[in-house]
């Protein structure tokens, strides 16, 4: 049974996460409440929260108005192809800072962390020039998604090699030296033996990569041109920016299915995600 400190706990608990809960959740009730009203309910006054009828054309208008499905598409190749280039370069790369320590790595592993302080806003006229410059055939990179992908995946490897190298540094030595004794080779023992060990932070750290890149928005607007091109975010301006008149209703319903999918993996996944950021951080 469950004694009564417990209960007075978790009610307590309650109480006072109650609000911070509510307050976190608004914004998509907002939006969810947005995106259900018919037109002439959006600017109504004074204000109604619950909609008179559930207006879900809303969806459907929004979806055609701004091809929603192939920003959908293009978000989803670029976030998982940044992730999987991400995760190719970070973990030898901090496999070899947690194993095979040299002069100064405390120096670089501080290095990598302020590297990620640096928006991209203030690279992204530099990057441009770069992307300007590289030649593939008679085109360049511009407005391309390959471009895209490799700046994201360049703004998130410091990041996943410093979080990365705090994890494998928890993971003792002595199940890979096992390992060398019993005839495995370090590749060997790196893929059977320390691979599978860390894969939970693997999986946190391509979390963060997928969502970061889903959300980017500077980027791919320097970038990419073409509609056929563009990703998500991209798409949901396209229904305020240029427009004289602004559908909110359609501009709530882009967002709520932009942003749904992320809040869910948070939600199921907070867990994991707050124990891979400190894992490492104190022996």
């Amino acid at each position: 049974m469950i004694s009564a400190r417990k209960l007075r706990l978790s009610a307590v608990s309650w109480l006072v996460l109650g609000p911070l809960i509510a307050l976190a959740l608004f914004p998509f009730a907002v939006m969810l409440s947005t995106a259900l009203k018919p037109t002439p309910e959006v600017t109504a006054f004074p204000p109604r929260w619950l909609p008179s009828r559930a207006a879900l054309e809303n969806f459907v208008t929004m979806w055609r108005t701004v091809d929603f499905g192939t920003g959908l598409g293009n978000s989803l190749y670029v976030s998982i192809a940044s992730m999987a280039l991400t995760l190719l370069v970070s973990v030898p790369a901090a496999y070899a800072m947690s194993r095979l320590p040299f002069r100064g790595v405390g120096i670089y592993r501080q290095f990598l962390l302020v590297t990620r302080m640096l928006s991209p806003i203030l690279l992204v006229l530099g990057l441009f020039r770069m992307a300007a410059a590289i030649h593939m055939g008679d085109a360049t990179l511009i407005d391309t998604l390959i471009s895209v992908i490799v700046i994201y995946a360049a703004f998130n490897i410091a990041f996943a090699v410093w979080m990365l190298a705090s994890y494998f540094a928890t993971i003792p030595i002595d199940l890979e030296e096992a390992a060398w004794i019993d005839g495995a080779n370090r590749i060997q023992s790196v893929v059977r033996i320390f691979l599978p060990l860390s894969l939970p932070a693997i999986a946190v750290t391509g979390i963060v990569t997928f969502v970061g890149s889903w959300n980017e928005f500077v980027v791919a607007l320097t970038m990419l041109r073409d509609p056929s091109r563009l990703t998500l975010p991209l798409k949901v301006v396209n229904l305020v920016a240029g427009r004289y008149t602004v559908s909110w209703n359609q501009v709530m319903a882009a967002t709520l299915l932009a942003t749904l999918p992320v809040a869910v993996v948070f939600a199921v996944l907070q867990r994991y995600l707050v124990q891979g950021l400190t894992l490492g951080a104190v022996k």
